[in-house]
């Protein structure tokens, strides 16, 4: 589907608009679903809070993450994935849950996190393996699914 109309004389090639697959679509929802359920959870039990988050009278947690940040690193992330062969997405699963580790620590020095005293930013390191390694899961059963239903034309 063209964008524009195409000039009579040119000789680009018309622009194709490209549109949002429903598989990174499904793994963008299901990783801000599941990124807001652990942070309800882990605020619910104490274990860390957000000082500073949009609305905080009526959100414990800091939805502009869950909502917004978090579906949009989704999107890059199974951008890469499918890029890479399996060696190349565990490295990629390993770079990112390393990242996070590392902006949860950026995080608590401009005060937009607080954890406990006995927390451990290897716990972040492993909760974000299991995370990725969750949407990476859903993003190739995805995949399967697909070829599977495809219907011949």
């Amino acid at each position: 589907m063209n964008t524009a109309k195409h000039l009579n004389g040119s000789s680009l090639q018309p622009l194709q608009k490209r549109r949002l697959p429903y598989r990174e679509l499904a793994c963008m929802l299901l990783g801000s679903l599941l990124g807001t359920y652990l942070d309800l959870y882990f605020v619910g039990k104490s274990i860390y809070q957000f000082p500073i988050r949009p609305l905080p009278e009526i959100f414990s947690i800091n939805i502009a993450f869950t909502l917004v940040g978090l579906p949009i690193l989704v999107l890059i992330f199974v951008r890469c994935l499918s890029q890479v062969n399996k060696w190349g997405k565990a490295g990629i699963i390993l770079f990112v849950s390393l990242l996070m580790s590392i902006f949860e620590k950026l995080a608590e020095a401009f005060g937009w996190y607080v954890h406990i005293d006995g927390w451990q930013h290897l716990y972040t390191f492993f909760g974000y393996l299991l995370f990725l390694s969750i949407i990476t899961l859903f993003f190739e059963w995805t995949a399967k699914w697909n070829r599977k239903n495809k219907k011949p034309r």
